[in-house]
């Protein structure tokens, strides 16, 4: 624990994150673009730095839990962002997803200064980041992996090494690609349900415990009937993953027409103010093609 740990993003995810850095012991200097956050953060025991450079400049390790390849980039690569602070030997940790051509391209450039990274994109919601149990996706070598064990048991509850630089979100993409289906099924099942004056509690009960069986079932579908899509994932999030998705699966040729399906359905909640929902929400959009809501009272 004599390493002080550097984290950008202190959103939805990487605050909690971060706090739970805090709790076991380490050091952590955060940066975030709007200042509550960064406040938190010093209120909970972490300390605050102006900018991604002062963070590169002030650890040896840097994570980071941001929106998206563009904003990678500026973080990285920008006026005061993390390369210009960092130092040969560190090691920057990305727990953003993001497109994994730009991952493999950006860990080169890294490397060529010095610097070890790890694409180890996350899945498990807030609730998840909140309590330690994420499922981290790692892509890197694996020495470098090996030295960043301790902070991923932390922060997860499964983590997995995946290959080399890229790997990490070529799996996330994988996960996605489940969740998203995941929930437009769910969603598609309980509208039919109501359609067909079932009890919608029951239907979710009956199916829950049999090869219907999934996560969405489980955490998601009891909140959903009840309309309550207070976000654990924002949607908005939901759609720039399954981009990241349909555009790979255009560069490496793979079929992926169920992808593309939800990914149009995750459009239309972004085009209609539905992006900060739970990307369970995404049941809104079934609704309003079947012109009712399926509720419970």
């Amino acid at each position: 624990m004599s390493r002080t740990i550097g984290f950008v993003g202190l959103g939805i995810m990487g605050l909690p994150m971060a706090t739970n850095l805090l709790d076991a012991g380490y050091d952590v200097v955060g940066h975030n673009r709007s200042e509550d956050p960064v406040a938190a953060l010093v209120e909970h025991g972490g300390e605050a730095a102006d900018t991604p450079r002062e963070v590169a400049e002030r650890s040896e390790v840097i994570l980071s839990c941001l929106p998206d390849t563009a904003v990678v980039e500026e973080v990285v690569r920008g006026e005061d962002g993390l390369a210009e602070g960092f130092s040969e030997g560190d090691i920057y940790v990305d727990h953003s997803t993001i497109n994994p051509v730009q991952t493999e391209e950006l860990a080169a450039d890294l490397a060529e200064m010095g610097v070890d990274m790890l694409d180890a994109p996350i899945s498990g919601g807030e609730e998840g980041a909140i309590e330690g149990t994420l499922s981290i996706m790692v892509g890197g070598d694996t020495a470098v992996f090996e030295a960043c064990t301790d902070l991923f048991e932390v922060l997860g509850e499964t983590v997995t090494h995946c290959g080399p630089s890229g790997a990490g979100q070529t799996t996330k993409a994988c996960n996605q690609i489940v969740v998203a289906a995941q929930m437009v099924s769910v969603s598609e099942a309980l509208v039919f349900a109501e359609k067909a004056g079932a009890d919608l509690e029951a239907v979710v009960d009956a199916i829950s415990g049999g090869a219907a069986g999934c996560w969405a079932l489980d955490n998601r579908a009891p909140d959903m009937i009840r309309g309550d899509f207070d976000p654990g994932f924002f949607a908005a999030y939901q759609y720039k993953d399954l981009r990241i998705a349909t555009d790979a699966g255009e560069a490496y040729g793979s079929p992926m027409p169920v992808t593309e399906l939800a990914h149009e359905l995750y459009k239309s909640m972004e085009q209609n103010g539905m992006g900060r929902d739970d990307n369970s929400g995404v049941m809104q959009v079934i609704e309003m093609l079947a012109g009712e809501e399926a509720r419970v009272e």
